[in-house]
């Protein structure tokens, strides 16, 4: 199962970009063998300043046809790691060959597009910035492969 990233931001040369890449490498590198990868991030930015719903509209233009859409909300279902490695495997069992993760702006996901997903996910009640957001979602793949696999990566 493919998973794509679908983020609204740009993010540049940083620690979080450093952070996204190790986790997806190594999340593509684990996963392969367990039908589960690889993992893109796309990338889509409102130039023009239309908020939320200009967002959600660049969002479902990336997100590949056919997709199991997973809104990232703080409204969404709040999981164990190893809770979200059961779910990301019953995606891929259920024959799924694409994931599509969303991440909106500053403001979130426009709640029409957040009505649109098959599932929504919460990283708690906090709110995080959507560039530490995208690096948790990414660690938080990885995990779930390392669980999925029988690594040492996650301890109980």
């Amino acid at each position: 199962m493919r998973v794509h990233l679908c983020v609204v931001g740009r993010l540049r040369r940083s620690p979080e970009l450093d952070l996204v890449t190790d986790y997806l490498d190594r999340f593509d590198k684990t996963g392969r063998n367990f039908g589960l990868g690889p993992a893109q991030v796309i990338e889509v930015e409102d130039k023009k300043g239309g908020g939320m719903a200009a967002e959600a509209d660049l969002l479902l233009r990336v997100v590949p046809k056919g997709s199991l859409i997973v809104a990232m909300d703080e409204r969404g279902k709040v999981m164990t790691s190893p809770e979200f490695a059961n779910k990301l495997g019953g995606w891929r069992d259920m024959g799924r060959q694409d994931l599509a993760v969303l991440i909106g702006g500053a403001d979130g996901l426009d709640p029409g597009l957040r009505a649109q997903a098959d599932y929504s996910l919460s990283f708690g009640k906090l709110v995080w910035p959507h560039m530490l957001a995208r690096v948790m979602l990414c660690e938080q793949l990885y995990r779930a492969v390392s669980i999925l696999s029988g690594s040492p990566y996650h301890r109980v």
